[in-house]
């Protein structure tokens, strides 16, 4: 019996995909963040607690077992900040969504930061492989001193490898509010071969597209002022200030430019908004 159930279970996993579901809960406990509750279900996990910048923040890193997103997973992240936490999420490497033969994958992201928390999302690009049917949801809340630095790099096909995404479909929502008022909402579908890649008002031939964004109560004329100095290597970018909300945007061929360009930002943008110089995570020089 116990064989037919494993292979009932393989056959459901192959029809349906991966289900998956990671709930984090961030707490202020005198001077230190700490990581409360942590309930999975799947194969969506994070590793222990770490503090390389003191108690204060805490910073966690979000792991995916199977390596990569394939037709028919859904995968659910969900994180709550607590009043005056502060939490740092990454990841260990790329997030792939591989070529389906029919079924879509999704992804839902939902962030809560009470009062004064701050939340920082700053994982490692995606990669869409050509082929790929993939749904990302992101939904930010804030309530009225809450703060948010996020980013997304987005690799459309495998470049290394020769790679376009010449068919499949990649659709983006992310919607943000302060206090249950809407501060931002972008939707964006990508359909590979319907000559988006190659529209000067889309991509224009290039494979990779980037966007940090930034909330906070206030933002100042200095600080953007300041983050109009940075530059990626190669590729072009560009930065603006809307209520409540700092955009950066980057369109080039190279995620390690992209990611680079944004951690040039971070640096200027973290000390300003959060009151924490820039320590980046561990995982990002192993």
């Amino acid at each position: 019996m116990d064989r037919i159930h494993a292979l009932q279970e393989i056959a459901c996993v192959e029809t349906l995909g991966w289900r998956a579901r990671l709930a984090l809960d961030f707490v202020r406990r005198g001077e230190r963040t700490v990581l409360e509750r942590r309930a999975h279900d799947g194969p969506l996990l994070v590793q222990k607690a770490l503090y390389p910048e003191g108690e204060s923040v805490c910073h966690s890193i979000i792991v995916h077992p199977p390596g990569g997103i394939a037709g028919g997973d859904r995968l659910e992240l969900s994180t709550f900040v607590d009043r005056a936490a502060h939490s740092l999420l990454t990841t260990p490497g790329a997030a792939k969504w591989y070529r389906s033969s029919g079924p879509l994958a999704t992804q839902q992201i939902k962030f809560d930061v009470a009062e004064d928390a701050a939340l920082e999302w700053l994982p490692h690009e995606t990669i869409v492989f050509d082929g790929a049917l993939a749904r990302q949801q992101t939904e930010i809340r804030l309530s009225a001193g809450a703060r948010y630095i996020g980013w997304e790099v987005l690799c459309l096909g495998r470049s290394g490898a020769g790679e376009r995404f010449t068919h499949g479909q990649w659709h983006a929502r992310t919607f943000i509010e302060r206090s249950g008022k809407a501060l931002f909402l972008e939707r964006a579908v990508l359909d590979g071969g319907n000559g988006a890649d190659s529209s000067p008002v889309l991509l224009a031939n290039h494979s990779v597209v980037g966007t940090l964004i930034a909330a906070a109560p206030q933002f100042s004329s200095e600080l953007l002022a300041l983050c109009r100095q940075a530059a990626p290597e190669n590729g072009s970018a560009a930065v603006t200030l809307l209520p409540g909300i700092f955009v950066a945007r980057y369109l080039g061929d190279s995620s390690e430019a992209a990611k680079r360009y944004f951690v040039a930002l971070w640096r200027v943008l973290r000390p300003a908004l959060l009151g924490k110089a820039a320590v980046e995570p561990r995982i990002w020089r192993t």
